[in-house]
Order: structure tokens, then C-alpha cells, then sequence
């Protein structure tokens, strides 16, 4: 089921993306892979591939697999800390891929520019109104509002909040994609009405029937309660951690312990702030790869979003998709 209204909403989004339904998968490390993000966009949404810590030839490689197994466009997720940044951009530009996701940061000095002049539409993550308004005037394309709620790392804010806050403001001006907690498609016609260009999910997709993560990982979701997601704890002022929400277990805890073998390493000054931030990224990245690939669900990072209570089994991610738009649509409708 579908309606005039519901297509109306997502008409900026899917005319963005060039998608079916304006509905992103977020980039999750070892999750957003060439399986995971071609069923995305083979079934009408948009599949953003993760590329965290990869090689400049890991990427080369993931796009040229994923290319293999859908023709419709999807993206890449770039962390902006990353040492190899521009040669990532290179990359995505060596196989035309139509939408770069910047994350983790402010875009340095020069990317945006090097993005756009590939003819890559450029998406940036806005954890607060005035970043937003700084990212348009540097020449995004669009915006991602993700709020508290997520999975992996966040900001300060709930969803709803920033939504409030930089939608009346930036929506008329370029396209923003709502994220964050959201698990059912009322809440996705909800945002759209609001002024939204579309939304993104995460959580929602990890335990799709065309993930490759862990059946004991996906156990692991199907048995949580949103209580059960929660965020970690910078235990050093000095240490710009970005907090990190997933379920608790060993895993959360052995990052506190990092935090204080990184500080002590400060102090001793065997390193620098640059290499500090990157070995709590490291870490984060070797945890979920345990918890993802191997099945360790106990030292390994669950990163899940507080939606995961609303993921109780494993679906197609065509079903998802399909559901999630039914629902929005019903919404719509039944609204008075």
C-alpha cells in the first residue's frame, strides 16, 4: 500500500537519492556491506557501504562488489579522521559513485571541494542547527539530523529535538534526512510532515535476512529492549570521545579501561591527540568486527540504536522496506 501524499513527502528524496523510497540504510561498520547495501537498493531504498578503517584497495574492491550485484546508486560513508581521506574520495570517484556520506566531524580542509568536484552529491551529518547552516553554506547537498537515540556514535540531542529545531530552518533550503530511533513508519510519516526529505535506519536493517552479521549478533537484537541500548562514558575530559550507544556487556566496559590506557599514554606523552582519537576508533572497529563476523557477543561491541526492541526477527530487507512504507501510508491516511 502506497498513497499519493506518502509519494508527494518522499519526492525530494527519492529525486535525491534517485531511489524508489527515500528510506537510507546507515553505514554500519562490518554490517553495510556489498550484501547488505545492494538488497537496499535493489529493493527501491538507498544502501550506504561503510567504509570505517578500509583500505583505499578494500574500498576499491567492496564498490566493484557491490556494483556487481545491483545496478541502481548507492553511497559511501567516509570518516573525515581518516589518514587516507582523499584517496578514499579518488576511489569513490574511480567507479562514479553518485552519493559520498562525510561522517565523524567537521569536513576538512579541501574534501567538500574535492567531492563535489568528482560530481559526487555530498551528504554531512547536522548534530546541531548551527553546524547545519555552516555545512550549507560550505556547499553540501544534503543533511543528515541523527539524534541521541542511534546506534554506534552520537551526539547530545534526541531526534525529536533536532528535528524541531533544524527543520523548520534548513529543509526548505536543501534535502534532510531524518535518523535515529526510528523503528516503524509512523514515525517516518511523522518526519516527513515535518518537512523531511526522507529518513535513515540502522538498526532496523542489521538483522536483515541479507546481513552477513553473526546469527548469535542477531540473537542478541532480537532479545533487547530499548533499555538495553545504552550510551558509553568519557572517563577523561581531555579524550574527545564521541560516546557510543550499543547493548551492554563486557564489551562496553573493556572501552573504559581504553579510555584509561589512551590517558595514560597522553600523560607518558607517547602520543598525540590525532593518535589517541584514532585508537579509540580502532577499538571500537575491532570490537564490532568480533561481535559482527566472529559472534562474540560478550567482549565484542553490540551497537545497536534504542529501536532494537522493535527488531525481533529476521526479515528480507525488501519486506522491511515494504512494511515501513505501508505503515507510513496508513498513517497519512488514518491522521485527522
Amino acid at each position: 500500500m502506497t498513497n499519493a501524499k506518502l509519494t508527494a513527502l518522499m519526492a525530494r528524496g527519492t529525486h535525491f537519492l534517485g531511489c524508489d523510497s527515500a528510506i537510507l540504510c546507515g553505514a554500519m561498520s562490518w554490517v553495510s556491506e556489498r550484501h547488505l547495501v545492494s538488497a537496499m537498493s535493489n529493493a527501491g531504498g538507498f544502501g550506504v557501504i561503510a567504509c570505517g578503517a578500509m583500505t583505499p584497495a578494500l574500498l576499491d574492491a567492496e564498490i566493484a562488489a557491490t556494483k556487481a550485484l545491483t545496478a541502481k546508486p548507492f553511497g559511501v560513508n567516509l570518516i573525515t579522521m581518516h589518514p587516507q581521506l582523499f584517496d578514499l574520495i579518488d576511489v569513490c570517484a574511480s567507479h562514479d559513485v553518485t552519493h559520498i556520506v562525510l561522517a565523524g566531524g567537521l569536513p576538512p580542509k579541501g574534501s567538500i571541494e574535492a567531492i563535489k568536484a568528482k560530481g559526487a552529491k555530498l551528504i554531512c551529518f547536522a548534530p546541531a542547527l548551527a553546524l547545519a547552516k555552516k555545512l550549507a553554506r560550505s556547499g553540501v547537498d544534503a543533511l543528515i539530523v541523527e539524534g541521541h537515540e542511534a546506534g554506534g556514535h552520537i551526539g547530545p540531542v534526541a531526534t525529536s529535538v533536532l528535528a524541531q529545531e533544524i527543520l523548520p530552518e534548513m529543509s526548505e533550503q536543501l534535502p534532510v534526512f531524518v535518523a535515529g530511533g526510528i523503528g516503524r513508519g509512523e514515525a517516518i510519516a511523522a518526519y516527513l510532515e515535518m518537512g523531511a526529505a526522507g529518513v535513515q535506519l540502522g538498526t532496523r536493517f542489521a538483522c536483515a535476512t541479507e546481513s552477513i552479521a553473526h546469527p548469535a549478533f542477531k540473537k542478541a537484537f532480537f532479545r533487547a529492549s530499548a533499555r538495553d541500548a545504552i550510551a558509553s562514558v568519557q572517563i577523561d575530559p581531555r579524550l574527545p570521545v564521541i560516546p557510543v550507544r550499543a547493548l551492554k556487556n563486557a564489551g562496553m566496559e573493556n572501552f573504559t579501561a581504553k579510555q584509561r590506557e589512551v590517558a595514560n599514554l597522553l600523560d607518558a606523552g607517547a602520543v598525540d591527540m590525532g593518535e589517541a582519537q584514532l585508537q579509540i576508533e580502532h577499538f571500537w572497529a575491532g570490537a564490532l568486527r568480533r561481535a559482527v563476523i566472529d559472534g562474540d557477543v560478550d567482549g565484542g561491541s553490540l551497537m545497536a540504536g534504542q529501536s532494537v526492541g522493535m527488531v525481533t526477527r529476521e526479515e528480507p530487507v525488501a519486506e522491511i522496506i515494504a512494511q515501513l512504507m505501508v505503515e507510513a501510508a496508513v498513517a497519512l491516511v488514518t491522521r485527522i
